[in-house]
């Protein structure tokens, strides 16, 4: 009889231990959920960036479409630069440029002002009407890669 309340003696606190393994198992599972979750929420950002500079470089093309003449003739081409976006002038090519470059001034922001401070848009078209627009922008939220991104779209006017 002895033995009996000896052993249980023994057993005390044991159920403890379990627990805080239990917890323990428990907590490091859940920090590898929120750690998974901030990785999908800054790739998700990360795309959508990608997803602003297609649509700024489709804007851009709409625009010159709309002004074929001039897009033909070389008034859309170089480079631009949020931030230092370039003064509008006495055409409607520049006031497209100047237009794609800050955005629309709407919120939230449109354009290449939509991907940040230092964003460039460059425009190239050769003289049978095929262009190609390029958007550089940094993502610093990319994952396994550069900050530096770019995406090019080449199309017909």
């Amino acid at each position: 009889m002895n033995t009996s309340i000896h052993d249980r003696k023994a057993q005390a606190g044991v159920g403890l231990i379990e627990i805080l393994i239990a917890v323990l198992v428990l907590s490091i599972g859940f920090l590898g959920m929120a750690a998974l979750q901030t990785k999908a929420l800054s790739n998700n950002n990360s795309a959508m960036d990608r997803t602003q500079a297609t649509i700024a470089s489709y804007s851009i093309l709409d625009s010159m479409r709309a002004d074929r003449s001039n897009a033909l003739a070389g008034d859309y081409d170089g480079t631009v630069t949020v931030g230092s976006c370039p003064a509008v002038g006495g055409t409607l090519a520049s006031v497209q440029l100047n237009r794609w470059c800050t955005g629309s001034g709407n919120t939230p922001p449109d354009g290449l002002a939509a991907l940040g401070d230092g964003t460039t848009g460059e425009v190239d078209c050769d003289g049978n009407g095929i262009c190609e627009i390029t958007v550089t922008f940094d993502d610093d939220k990319a994952t396994g890669g550069s900050n530096a991104q770019e995406v090019v779209t080449r199309a017909r006017l």
